[in-house]
């Protein structure tokens, strides 16, 4: 992105999105095994559509988890309370089909390899204090502040479901302004689009888009078909695993394909990823570069990454040959090593399913510690 002048675009949904319903069902599942089993192997797919979720993967563990009572429990959090939202917790029914690990994957990630092959991907920046693209972090606020109101009450009549888009002029490389704001959401079928856009501006919009980046020609989209009385489950089929780029850098560099939530930490593309985003964000924190796009890649049983990648998209300060050296020094690679350094077997997992993975100062996101910042400075000589 060398022009002078563009526009970027990424959006964000609410958690009662219904693949962002089936994202935290599957990690509330992962939690649960790793509560009491942090040996546990989980690969946990969710599909929610009207009354009904359906949960299958693959589970290795010594313990017992209450899979219909997760799920249910989830639902109820969300705030699918009522039948007329599409879903209800408490009389929805809830399909399982589990089956173990295969043997054939089991024992490629018994002797610590990676549980899969795979390309991963990190990415950091400058732009923002979080160290993220400013558009993914606009849109997830955007939906988070959508949540707060209507679970507070400053806004009851809107329900879970909803979705928000965030575009950004960009001068130079540096976000300029927010040119469009799109916001859809939910609503009680008691109120008309019309009677709530004034609200939304004021209780969600202006409170979301800092003044800095506001103007008079900064567009307002609100429920543009002019009605958004159905939604969750009942409006769309949910699957997990479908909002891989909200969940990572909203549309900002690459993408290896592969999404996180209900996978445990022996899969690299959930593992890998945290460890690629660790990296690059230590690097832009310690000033070798302003944007840094950290790639690796594994196959199934190898411990030890096949490929590692740095592209610092022309804003280092050393050599990126220099770069990738330091990282292959001070960052253990492997499975193994990723899981300890990043402490991932615990049950922190339904807490990224919604908002990102990225770019969070919660004290479950390891991922997003600078502690590696002096040490690499001191290496580069900076």
């Amino acid at each position: 992105m060398g022009k002078e002048r563009y526009l970027f675009t990424s959006e964000s949904v609410t958690e009662g999105h219904p693949d962002k319903i089936a994202d935290q069902i599957s990690d509330a599942v992962l939690d649960a095994v790793l509560e009491k089993d942090p040996r546990g192997r989980v690969a946990c797919e969710t599909l929610v559509t009207t009354g009904l979720v359906f949960v299958a993967g693959e589970i290795t563990t010594t313990c017992y988890v209450d899979i219909p009572n997760i799920a249910r429990q989830t639902l109820k959090e969300i705030g699918y309370t009522h039948a007329g939202f599409g879903i209800d917790y408490k009389s929805c029914a809830v399909v399982t089909s589990i089956n173990e690990q295969s043997p054939d994957i089991a024992v490629g990630v018994d002797r610590d390899g990676a549980g899969d092959q795979g390309m991963m991907f990190g990415y950091a920046t400058t732009e923002t204090p979080q160290l993220m693209p400013l558009p993914i972090v606009l849109a997830h606020r955007l939906t988070r502040r959508l949540a707060a109101v209507r679970k507070k009450k400053v806004l009851p009549y809107l329900r879970p479901d909803g979705k928000s888009q965030v575009t950004v002029e960009y001068i130079n490389g540096i976000p300029h302004k927010v040119k469009a704001v799109v916001i859809s959401a939910q609503h009680s079928p008691e109120v008309e689009v019309e009677d709530i856009e004034d609200e939304l501006v004021e209780k969600v919009i202006n409170p979301c888009i800092p003044e800095e980046y506001r103007n008079e020609e900064m567009a307002y989209y609100i429920n543009q078909t002019g009605s958004f009385k159905i939604g969750g489950p009942q409006a769309d089929t949910g699957l997990t695993g479908r909002k891989i780029i909200m969940d990572t850098y909203g549309g900002v560099g690459s993408h290896g394909g592969g999404c996180f939530s209900g996978k445990d930490p022996t899969k690299v593309d959930r593992s890998g990823s945290y460890m690629a985003r660790y990296i690059a964000k230590n690097l832009v924190a310690s000033g070798i570069a302003e944007k840094c796009e950290v790639q690796l890649a594994y196959v199934i049983g190898r411990s030890e990454p096949v490929s590692l990648m740095v592209n610092t998209f022309g804003t280092e300060r050393i050599p990126e040959l220099k770069i990738e050296k330091l990282v292959e020094k001070n960052f253990d690679l492997t499975p193994r090593a990723i899981i300890e350094k990043l402490q991932l077997l615990r049950p922190i997992y339904k807490k990224t399913a919604c908002y990102g993975h990225f770019g969070r100062d919660e004290k479950e996101f390891t991922w997003e510690h600078t502690d590696m910042v002096d040490i690499l400075k001191k290496e580069a000589d900076l």
